[in-house]
């Protein structure tokens, strides 16, 4: 390509210079030394005629040439190359450019310079910016937002979580969604994920899941599809609210009112019977006959203190009552538990094998419900055997040890067992696995107790072999956490 001796830009003598020489970016012409030979009116108007000038003289206001320069690999390999670069204005402005660059070859089939083009890319720069501060907003607003949130296959496997996510369930990409919200082996049954990618639409469900440390969440879960730009479902994001404060007052509700109707009819009884002792008692100082006061004395002291416990009963689930702790001999206390289910056992031909350590000592508990709960436990024990048809012989076996702080109660059976999914849930208010048989209220009112007590329940179970219920209760009680 040729120039003019007296012009900074192209000669006026063919049609593609004149296109050249008012092309919109920056184009020059360098030999191999990188001097500027020629440029277009565009590069003139902006850094002024900078013939004989180094390229990284004009572009950078440098006196030494780039680190990366396109030009001089376009020399070294004959190669066209493109970089983003700042180029400094007279002014001593910068701006963003993207410089193109080709050989121009000889007569004699070498380079003799390279054409470089740059293109001012300020405006595409400045819809980055926006394009990232978007991008920003909506990651922070899709990690911020305080619910769970994934995004998932066709395969239900999780491929994008949030924080709240990662925080109650763990980092598990890949993984199927029913594997990390309900450790299940399988799809749920009715899975609002599935159903938005069979019609595109929203679904709503409600959820119990389990969370790392083993909590059990109520969840509202909605589902929306994600599509590509053929209209294709590709993806469904789910989002799940924590609703479990909400549940817990309802079960709180919805419990109270169960105990009363359970309960109403035993009420009426004990009036009946208050309505008999008032008689007997009445009667009897009309008439002069002692015995008779006494016998309806002692009719309504006792229809008075079964009101006071039926009372104090629907008073704990209707408010957490704080237990009643007084010094307690833990073997005594589990042997008026034996006592009472040793009939059962022999009812129901299950071997009640039964190990208690003498040196257990006493421990500051609520007696009464600490029984409760111990019962509670030993009749689900009994109930897994009753319903176990596969084996031709059962046990249960009720221990209690001491093991360094704790008193430790130990109920094992080799029963019908419960799967991963059931185990989590068995604490669960209204859960129950034995269908129409079962409340859902004996287990969760056992753990509420335990709790109370600063205890805890391990639970360790398979199915087909059986469960064990390990409770550990602290022997000495920490006066600052009780009310």
């Amino acid at each position: 390509m040729q120039t003019d001796e007296a012009s900074p830009v192209f000669q006026d003598n063919v049609g593609f210079e004149d296109i050249l020489r008012s092309t919109p970016c920056f184009l020059s012409v360098q030999d191999r030394d990188l001097r500027i030979v020629a440029m277009n009116e565009y590069f003139v108007e902006t850094f002024g005629d900078a013939r004989g000038r180094y390229c990284y003289e004009v572009y950078k206001q440098c006196e030494s040439k780039c680190p990366e320069c396109p030009v001089e690999q376009t020399f070294l390999d004959g190669q066209k190359h493109s970089m983003e670069q700042l180029v400094s204005l007279p002014d001593g402005s910068e701006i963003p450019i993207m410089a193109y660059t080709a050989p121009v070859y000889g007569p004699d089939n070498q380079i003799e310079a390279v054409v470089e083009i740059s293109a001012d890319i300020t405006p595409v720069k400045r819809l980055e910016a926006k394009l990232r501060e978007s991008r920003e907003r909506f990651r922070l607003l899709f990690e911020e937002v305080p619910c769970y949130i994934s995004v998932q296959d066709r395969e239900l496997r999780i491929v994008q979580t949030n924080r709240s996510f990662k925080e109650d369930f763990g980092d598990y990409v890949g993984a199927s969604c029913f594997e990390v919200y309900k450790h299940r082996g399988e799809p749920c049954l009715k899975c609002p994920v599935a159903a938005t990618f069979q019609d595109g639409k929203r679904h709503y469900s409600e959820e119990v899941v389990t969370s790392l440390d083993g909590r059990q969440i109520h969840t509202l879960v909605s589902t929306a599809p994600i599509k590509n730009a053929e209209g294709e479902i590709e993806q469904v994001m789910e989002m799940s609210t924590n609703i479990s404060q909400i549940r817990e007052l309802q079960g709180q509700l919805t419990n109270l009112g169960l105990l009363v109707g359970s309960i109403s009819h035993g009420v009426k009884g004990l009036l009946t019977g208050l309505d008999g002792g008032m008689y007997l008692l009445s009667t009897g100082m009309e008439k002069n006959k002692p015995e008779r006061v006494q016998k309806g004395w002692k009719m309504i002291r006792r229809n008075v203190e079964h009101i006071r416990s039926v009372v104090l009963d629907l008073l704990y689930i209707a408010k957490e009552r704080e237990p009643h702790f007084e010094p307690v001999s833990l073997k005594e206390l589990a042997t008026v538990i034996v006592e009472m289910l040793e009939k059962r056992a022999e009812d129901l031909e299950i071997d009640f094998q039964i190990d208690l350590a003498d040196d257990v000592g006493t421990c500051e508990v609520d007696s009464k419900s600490m029984k409760e709960s111990l019962l509670n436990i030993l009749d689900n024990a009994f109930d897994a055997c009753r319903v176990d048809e596969r084996k031709d012989s059962h046990f249960v076996r009720f221990s209690l040890t001491s093991e360094e702080d704790d008193a430790v109660f130990r109920i094992q059976d080799n029963g019908m067992g419960m799967d991963r999914e059931t185990r989590e849930k068995v604490f669960s208010l209204f859960f129950s696995s034995k269908g129409v048989e079962g409340t859902g209220l004996g287990l969760f009112t056992a753990n509420k107790v335990i709790e109370k007590h600063r205890g805890v329940i391990e639970v360790d179970s398979e199915p087909g072999k059986g469960t064990s219920f390990t409770i550990r209760i602290p022997k000495v009680r920490d006066q600052g956490t009780q009310a």
